[in-house]
């Protein structure tokens, strides 16, 4: 598993970070006999279908050191998984209270580098280098949700299936900067968006 956590996400990946992972994925599946955080269905292939789906988002971002937010996290995917691989500050969105309890419990025990913050994502100030969210809302809504906490230098990193260049579409009509859509490592028929210099276009 090492060596393929360290092709997906495309650097080293130390002992204490499979640890960290390891623990996590304890954590989740314990708490998935609790409440409904992952589908009981991919339990089974924890890491592939949400491990190193969701590391692989940092190989778009060569700074480790950057501040990401990832919006509607909910059982800490991806933004749990990013703060295990890398040692900046990241923000973790979540607004329903059982799932931001399991959060913050996961951030204290796995000593990592995160904050929790129950709220919707339009009630979040702040401005970050690294915007992420998985399987939250269409990009032309997930742009209007999050703008405000992005900066002229902020990158989007978000997955997404086999809808990306129609979404990616759709959102140019009313935003523009520059994006790209990168073929996830993981899985055939998903794919991810990523952008900079984003910003709605003047009416």
């Amino acid at each position: 598993m090492k060596d393929r956590l360290e092709q997906a996400i495309g650097r080293p990946v130390p002992r204490e970070t499979l640890e960290r992972l390891s623990r996590y994925v304890e954590l989740l599946s314990e708490e998935s006999s609790r409440q409904n955080l992952i589908s009981a269905a991919t339990l089974n292939a924890v890491w592939d279908r949400h491990i190193l789906d969701c590391a692989q988002l940092v190989r778009f971002v060569p700074n480790p050191r950057a501040a990401w937010i990832d919006i509607g996290s909910g059982a800490g995917l991806p933004g749990i998984v990013i703060a295990c691989v890398l040692q900046g500050p990241l923000t973790l969105v979540e607004p329903r209270g059982l799932r931001a309890s399991f959060l913050q419990s996961t951030v204290r025990e796995l000593g990592l580098n995160a904050e929790v913050v129950q709220a919707k994502a339009e009630r979040v100030t702040g401005s970050f280098d690294v915007i992420t969210g998985r399987a939250v809302a269409s990009l032309s809504k997930f742009l209007s949700m999050c703008d405000h906490l992005s900066t002229t230098k902020t990158q989007w990193v978000l997955p997404k299936g086999r809808s990306a260049q129609s979404e990616l579409e759709e959102a140019q009509r009313s935003w523009q900067g520059v994006f790209h859509v990168e073929q996830s490592v993981t899985d055939l028929d998903a794919q991810i968006v990523v952008g900079s210099g984003v910003r709605a276009k003047k009416r």
